[in-house]
């Protein structure tokens, strides 16, 4: 071989490797479809004088009577008069999709109709600065408005003209747009139109698109499930879902991006057949021919199929959703593909165990997976053994994505990702060589945690949530009960190298001493503040909790393998006071005090999640709850309220399936009051279904994290100083 054959395969093999590494550009979307019909929570409307423009609340209406991509627009239905009207699509932050495609144009598609060009809107770029608390702007750096009707294209795709307007003709404008904005042009009148893919256009080199791949369909009840090999080709913007019930007329009901080889299509009807087939779209917006045909019948399912259904849809986040280079679970998809999350990584550890337990995948198939993630975790950064937040894939080095003090140790995720080893150590019990290397590596990985290490104070006191290694404490949190630490200080005392005293619970997790007591204030409230609480809320006795218990992920994250029934301290058994948390929570979303929309006793779930403006914790208390349901709060809750848990389930599916159902199972999070529903799944909240569930149905987690003898040990050592 000679050199330049050498140096061209170096530097292929370098290039192959940085796009490996690179994390994913997202489009920069405003508008690309609204799953909610009704009005499109990011936008607004103004309007004055004589001019109007039509509005729900004032939002802008979502409209299916035209649409350029499925399933539908945005209306854009105004009077031109002796006043202005204004309306606005905002940019939606989704967490994680940080990254985007390079743009000079912003682009949209537009059905006017019978409206004249001399009515059509002005567009303009805006920024601004909003409120944290609600995404009202406080104050705006706007471009000129600019005349639609000089970029519109002179050929229509059925109707729909493609506008491209330079981003350099915004005059004066620098920086990229959160909002766009559009507004009455000069001329009197009445138009009607309908606007889609607002964007600003990538710069994406044109490239011939092969045919589309083959797809396989499975139906549930109300669903069909789409699949298709992974697409490569970088210049394709969109797979188009077609679906037909007579084989003949096929219409377009969907959109997929091409980084999701799945598309869920929520039909909504049961026993019925329908076919499909899929195209290509590029970035031109340019379309191939459709693939082969494919059908599936829709079918009733039975309380058990229901069960099953779930629980393969969100282990699938896990599975198919993991980050290749250690098979371990994103922080959210979409988002960061390189980005690690390790305490949804150790809840999707246990996820895998119950999809192998299931069928869903092979027990060898689930080998091959745990053999990847300790060879992973073996070389991957850690803190005095403890992992930090998150991990970059390609590199196995610390991601501070919450900042430059997140670079280090982080206990809380650390205890989470060891119980779902933890878990799996009992799980792969075969004496053969995978299995026996499998519980060789955890036990080496676990035995490595200095958990004694972040008793900062060495007082036997408090555990310590983080330690970065060239700003020390500098996140001096503390770890105070009630919370979603108890796994953090059973693990904690339950070492066999490093172990905290375990006179550390009572004096650090269960404390009531000044600093715990103040340190519960974060509940605004002094109930709950000395550990203990006493109180009825909702006619539910409440032992142990701030305020009255606080959302339901605290009775969820420590106790997937963890079985509350074996926990009784001086205060509680904790399956009962679990238990009696979740009655509170349906029974205030019973009552729903606030009169949000949709929340009732088979729409609850009130735990931390996405929401309309920003991640929230928040809680069943009128002050804590501002209509967004979570559906993880009620089905990972199914071991302490199956019937009010299974009515959650089959009414969210049933009645709410359109728009919270899909390719991982039940989205992240969706609030009716504001029409605003989660675009995420988020990796902490989709395997406390599938594993609470198990858990519900056989022990399985339960038990197989109770076998661990150093946690049986500690835990009979621990009861002997109540």
């Amino acid at each position: 071989m000679n050199r330049i054959s050498s140096t061209i395969i170096l530097t292929n093999l370098v290039l192959c490797l940085f796009a490996q590494a690179q994390e994913r550009e997202y489009d920069y979307l405003f508008f690309e479809n609204s799953v909610l019909p009704g009005r499109y929570f990011y936008s607004s409307t103004t309007y004055s004088g004589g001019s109007y423009v039509k509005n729900i609340n004032g939002k802008l209406p979502v409209s299916e009577e035209e649409f350029f991509t499925p399933p539908n627009s945005l209306a854009l239905d105004f009077t031109n008069g002796n006043g202005t009207w204004e309306a606005a699509i905002q940019f939606e932050r989704i967490r994680g999709n940080d990254f985007f495609k390079k743009s000079n144009h912003l682009s949209f598609w537009i059905f006017a109709g019978n409206t004249a060009e001399d009515l059509l809107p002005k567009v303009s770029l805006s920024i601004q600065e909003k409120e944290k608390s609600s995404i009202q702007a406080i104050s705006e750096v706007r471009s000129e408005a600019l005349s639609i009707k000089r970029y519109i294209a002179k050929t229509s795709n059925d109707g729909w003209k493609f506008v491209k307007i330079p981003l350099s003709d915004f005059k004066d404008f620098e920086g990229k747009p959160n909002s766009i904005v559009f507004s009455n042009s000069l001329s009197e009148g009445v138009g009607e139109i309908f606007i889609d893919q607002i964007e600003l256009l990538p710069e994406v080199a044109p490239t011939a698109m092969q045919a589309p791949p083959p797809i396989s369909a499975e139906a549930f009840e109300l669903h069909v499930d789409l699949s298709w090999e992974p697409i490569e080709n970088p210049n394709v913007k969109y797979i188009k879902i077609y679906r037909s019930e007579d084989k003949k007329n096929f219409r377009p009901v969907g959109i997929q991006r091409p980084f999701f080889n799945r598309y869920t299509d929520f039909t909504g009807e049961a026993g019925k057949t329908f076919y499909y087939n899929i195209s290509l779209i590029d970035y031109q917006y340019n379309e191939t021919a459709v693939s082969e045909t494919t059908e599936a019948t829709t079918h009733p399912m039975n309380d058990e199929a229901l069960l099953d259904m779930v629980q393969e849809a969100s282990f699938r986040y896990y599975w198919e959703g993991a980050e290749p280079h250690s098979g371990l679970a994103l922080e959210n998809i979409p988002g960061r593909k390189n980005m690690i999350a390790t305490g949804a990584s150790g809840f999707g550890i246990m996820a895998i165990v119950v999809g192998a337990e299931r069928g869903f995948i092979t027990r060898g198939q689930a080998i091959q997976r745990m053999q990847k993630i300790t060879a992973f975790l073996k070389k991957c950064d850690k803190y005095h053994g403890a992992v930090p937040h998150f991990i970059d894939g390609p590199t196995g080095k610390t991601e501070p994505f919450f900042g430059s003090r997140d670079n280090g140790g982080d206990l809380v995720e650390t205890s989470f990702l060891f119980q779902g080893l933890l878990a799996a150590r009992s799980y792969f019990d075969k004496d053969n060589k995978d299995e026996n290397e499998i519980r060789a590596a955890i036990t080496q990985l676990w035995e490595a945690v200095e958990w004694n290490w972040y008793d900062r104070e060495k007082e036997g006191e408090f555990l310590t949530w983080h330690w970065s290694p060239d700003q020390e404490w500098i996140i001096d949190h503390k770890l105070i009960g009630w919370n979603e630490t108890m796994i953090t200080y059973i693990l904690a005392m339950a070492s066999p190298t490093h172990p905290v005293p375990l006179s550390m619970y009572y004096n650090g997790w269960a404390s009531q001493k000044e600093r715990a007591v103040k340190y519960r204030k974060w509940g605004k409230t002094d109930d709950g503040t000395f550990y203990t609480n006493g109180n009825y809320y909702h006619g539910i006795h409440l032992p142990v909790g701030v305020a009255n218990g606080g959302p339901l992920f605290f009775i969820h994250y420590s106790y997937m393998g963890l079985d509350p029934h074996e926990i009784t301290d001086r205060y509680a058994n904790y399956f009962e006071n679990n238990r009696n948390i979740a009655l509170i929570n349906w029974r205030y979303c019973s009552e729903n005090p606030n009169n949000h929309r949709g929340l009732n006793s088979a729409f609850w779930g009130i735990t931390a999640s996405d929401g309309p403006w920003g991640y929230r914790a928040l809680e069943p208390r009128k002050e804590r709850d501002n209509g967004t349901m979570a559906p993880t709060g009620a089905l990972a809750s199914f071991p302490y309220t199956p019937e009010q848990s299974m009515a959650a389930l089959k009414n969210m599916y049933r009645n709410h399936g359109k728009y919270l159902w899909g390719e991982y199972g039940f989205k992240d999070a969706v609030n009716l009051e504001e029409n605003w529903h989660a675009k995420i799944y988020m990796g902490l909240n989709q395997a406390p279904v599938a594993v609470m569930i198990e858990n519900y149905r056989t022990g399985l987690i339960w038990r197989l994290f109770m076998e661990n003898k150093e946690v049986s040990d500690m835990l009979n050592k621990l009861e002997g100083l109540k």
